[in-house]
Order: structure tokens, then sequence, then C-alpha cells
């Protein structure tokens, strides 16, 4: 074989990455591309079950409203990627690269998201119910109004990240450290935030009936109309009188030995719970 020929061919096996202008049609057809590059690729409404695109580099590529259910995106590099309006349950992105990545209203339901990095990552009003996000990255992320009933965030690093208005109830955020966020008028009813790090979060008009803060840090946090009624805050750290003098909770409350907090006027969501 003439070296130019060996050359060419050595060139083609080893360079999956050409497949930037692989026709979507192809990748329809190889249920993905595991390995390639598709840098800035123009790869919306694309409909695919179970892709894979393991290892993909997909930096700014455009998947807005795909429908990849199943679809295998473990290490890849989706940063800044157009995922808004993508259904995605089931997908695995675990130890991926999402950095600043638009999930905007996507399905995320039951998604691994294990060890990836979501700094920055706009995940408003996205559906997360049964979502792994176990030792993620959400350092300055936004979650706002989105969904996660029963997902799993132990061990997070969320600080400065945007989860007003989300609706958590049964969500795991033990051992979290979510310092300075945002949970104003969340629902945590349910939820599991024990030993997790809470210093100078806001939970103004959060509803964390039946959760449980034993021995979470809540040093300077603003619990201003928030709903403790049968939480437990047993062994809790921080925590002061005043704080809980914004608060509200009933006889089911756990507290410290030494505090008290109001009883709740009104238990209807949505609703100020304080007198």
């Amino acid at each position: 074989m003439a070296l130019d020929r060996i050359v060419a061919a050595f060139f083609f096996v080893a360079t999956p990455a050409s497949a930037g202008d692989m026709p979507m049609a192809k990748i329809v057809e190889q249920n993905g591309c595991k390995g390639c590059n598709l840098v800035l690729r123009n790869l919306r409404g694309l409909y695919v079950i179970e892709a894979d695109f393991a290892g993909a580099t997909l930096r700014e590529a455009d998947f807005k409203g795909a429908s990849l259910a199943g679809a295998n995106f473990k290490g890849a590099d989706l940063q800044r990627a157009e995922m808004e309006k993508t259904a995605l349950v089931n997908a695995n992105f675990a130890r991926a690269k999402m950095r600043g990545v638009d999930l905007e209203k996507s399905n995320l339901s039951r998604a691994n998201f294990k060890g990836a990095d979501l700094r920055d990552a706009d995940v408003m009003s996205a559906t997360l119910d049964g979502a792994d996000l176990s030792n993620t990255d959400l350092r300055n992320a936004s979650f706002r109004r989105a969904r996660a009933h029963n997902a799993q965030l132990t061990g997070v690093m969320a600080r400065h990240t945007d989860f007003e208005r989300i609706d958590a109830t049964g969500a795991d955020f033990s051992g979290a450290k979510m310092e300075w966020s945002d949970f104003d008028r969340s629902n945590l009813s349910g939820a599991n935030l024990s030993q997790s790090v809470l210093k100078g979060l806001r939970l103004t008009s959060a509803n964390l009936r039946k959760a449980n803060l034993s021995g979470a840090n809540l040093e300077d946090a603003l619990l201003r109309r928030a709903d403790f009624s049968g939480a437990d805050l047993s062994g809790v750290r921080g925590l002061t009188q005043a704080q809980l003098n914004l608060a509200c909770g009933n006889d089911e409350t756990v507290l410290p030995r030494g505090f008290d907090i109001p009883e709740c006027a009104r238990h209807a969501e949505g609703e100020d719970v304080t007198n």
C-alpha cells in the first residue's frame, strides 16, 4: 500500500472527532456518536432512544427540543450546551462536564448526574423527580421553580445556588454544603437535610414540614415565615432563638433543648405561616 494511503487510512480510523460534519441521520442510524467531536453542532429535535454519546465533546451543541430518553453522556463535555426543553428521562450524565449547560424546562426524571460538574447551569423549571445528583457541583446554578420529588442530592456542593420555589418534596440533601443559597418559597416537606451546611441559607416562606434537619448548621440562616411543623431540628448548630422567632412550628416540631418556636397559624400551602 502506498504511504499516502496508509497515512490517510490511519487518520480516518484514529479521528472519530471528524464526526462534526456527520449528518444527523447517520447519528440516528448508529444510535449516537460515542467519543465524537460535535462542538457547536446543531442537533435540534434529534430523536434517539438510548443514544450513546459517552466521552463525546459536545460543547455548545444545540439539542433544544431533542428526545433522548436513556441517553448515555457519561464523561461527556457538555459545557454551555443548549438542552432546553429536552426529554432526558433516565439519561446518564455521570462525571460529565456540564458547566453553564442550559437544561431549562427539560425532563430529567431519574437521570444520573453522579459526580457531574453543573456549575453555573440553568436548570430552571426542569423536572428532576427521582434524579441522582449525589456529589455533584451545583455552585451558582439555578434550579428556580424546578421539581425534584425524591431526588438524591447527598453531598452536593451548592454554594450561592438558586433553589427559589423548587419543589423538592422528599428529596435527600443530607451532608450537602449549601452556604448562602436561596430556598425562598421552596417546598422541602419531608426532605432530608441532616448534617448539611446551611450557613446563610434563605428559607423565607419555605415549607419544611416533617423535614429532617438534625445536626445541620443553620448559622445566619434566614427562617422568616418558614414552616417547621413536625420537623426534626435536634442537634442543629448555629441556631438562635431570634431565628426561630421568625419561623413557626407545632407540637410535633423537635427542637434543641431550651428553644421554642411560635405556633403556625395556617397550614395551607402558599399562605403566611406565622401569627
